[in-house]
């Protein structure tokens, strides 16, 4: 592909997690399992904090927490959460996100999936004009396949990883203790009461769907697993000390 300049502007000379190390890190997906979790405080707590896909907190803080230092947005994030940018009003409202991010990482998969690459430029475009205090990163392809070949060697066979599981790759080489809040691929929770596919929307989708490029259910048995022997924390309820 052809590098614009607004992406080379805005590529890291070196990653912005060179070097970096942090004794625990929380990593936030975007289950509904977190609402009425009052898990924000704890999640806080971390010293480094991962979210999925600019998913909102404001509104959610008492169970997702506010602290963010690395947030993930796949391109898709733009048609789903914003509309396409297809006025003033959706560009000023991902505008407002990306200033709240106040200098966190914002991590883009542009060369991961087909068709985001104009979404990107949008978001570039945005961040440059506006100089708007965010470090991007852009992983490169070679990333999901190393991930993906990763889990294949531990007998997981997994077609894409979702962001939550790259993420979760990602921070086993800059975090000490892992702890994970709001990953459960399940219509119904512990206590068989129904839980929403995103905490933050309406959206409807089948875990184990043949449309899905994602095999979840098969993905949380191995988060499971290693949360059994110790290798993680996996939080699916509420939180301790949570009322």
């Amino acid at each position: 592909m052809n590098v614009s300049q607004n992406l080379y502007e805005l590529l890291p000379r070196t990653s912005p997690l060179k070097n970096k190390h942090f004794r625990t890190c929380a990593i936030v997906g975007n289950s509904g399992v977190l609402l009425n979790s009052g898990c924000g405080q704890e999640i806080d707590t971390h010293s480094f904090v991962i979210r999925c896909n600019l998913a909102p907190v404001q509104e959610y803080a008492r169970d997702v927490g506010l602290k963010t230092d690395l947030v993930t947005m796949n391109p898709s994030v733009i048609q789903r959460a914003f509309e396409d940018l297809v006025n003033a009003t959706w560009r000023e409202k991902l505008l407002q996100r990306l200033h709240s991010l106040n200098g966190s990482i914002l991590w883009i998969p542009a060369f991961m999936a087909r068709g985001g690459k104009e979404r990107v430029e949008w978001v570039n475009e945005l961040i440059l004009k506006h100089r708007v205090n965010v470090r991007t990163a852009y992983p490169s392809l070679r990333l999901l396949h190393a991930v993906r070949g990763y889990w294949l060697t531990n007998k997981v066979h997994i077609k894409r990883p979702t962001t939550g599981l790259l993420m979760y790759t990602l921070a086993t080489r800059f975090c000490n203790q892992i702890y994970l809040y709001g990953f459960w691929p399940f219509p119904l929770d512990q206590n068989q009461n129904p839980v929403k596919y995103h905490y933050y929307d309406s959206l409807k989708y089948g875990y184990t769907s043949q449309a899905s490029p994602h095999t979840m259910p098969l993905e949380f048995k191995a988060l499971k697993s290693l949360h059994e022997q110790g290798a993680l924390k996996l939080t699916v309820g509420q939180c301790d000390g949570a009322t």
